[in-house]
């Protein structure tokens, strides 16, 4: 597959929240307001493009060599870890307030199974280092594209007369559904159809 097939696959195609319905967490806990949204979608793309990257090198260059594959999930989610802790001290130097709006979501991406979806994705479709880190960072833009989206959506929900029974949680749930919904037009063909 072309670089831009993966792009458009993980992006739209394949989009880890609202196809797959992977990391559905800190999509519906952090896209209440749009700057905490864009600050964990950039934090998700980052540690998804490294993961992807870090952990084809140790399953190729480590894993495979000494026969443990079977090892690759209790590694990859190590690896994983320490990227987080690593995201989370540079934003927590970087940017106070954002740490503090992102709150307990932030050390989540540790257990972000749409982090560690991607990783196993790329090592088991064959895919070499480059191919890796564009179907990390792939899916990291559409994680981001996906909560942008929904917290867009949620504020201004927040502005507007919602039945009493479907304010906050459900009215995002509901959101999230038809956005679901609308992704699901992109498939394979549309990707055919547009690389050939």
């Amino acid at each position: 597959m072309t670089y831009i097939g993966i792009i458009i696959t993980f992006v739209f195609i394949n989009n880890f929240i609202l196809t797959q319905f992977l990391g559905l967490c800190p999509f519906i806990g952090v896209s209440k307001n749009v700057d905490s949204a864009v600050g964990m979608g950039f934090a998700v793309t980052f540690v998804m493009s490294i993961a992807s990257l870090t952990t084809w090198a140790i399953y190729r260059w480590l894993l495979v060599p000494l026969n443990l594959g079977f090892l690759q999930t209790i590694t990859f989610i190590l690896v994983i870890a320490a990227l987080v802790q690593l995201v989370e001290m540079v934003i927590q130097k970087i940017s106070p307030p954002l740490y503090k709006a992102l709150g307990i979501y932030l050390p989540l991406i540790t257990t972000n199974c749409a982090v560690l979806g991607i990783a196993l994705i790329a090592v088991r479709s064959g895919y070499n280092a480059l191919e890796s880190f564009i179907a990390g960072f792939a899916a990291g833009l559409g994680f981001l594209l996906a909560i942008v989206l929904m917290s867009t959506l949620r504020e201004k929900l927040d502005a507007e007369w919602v039945p009493r029974p479907f304010r906050g949680t459900p009215i995002a749930f509901i959101t999230g559904g038809l956005m679901a919904l609308a992704f699901m037009a992109f498939d394979k063909a549309l990707l055919r159809n547009l690389i050939g």
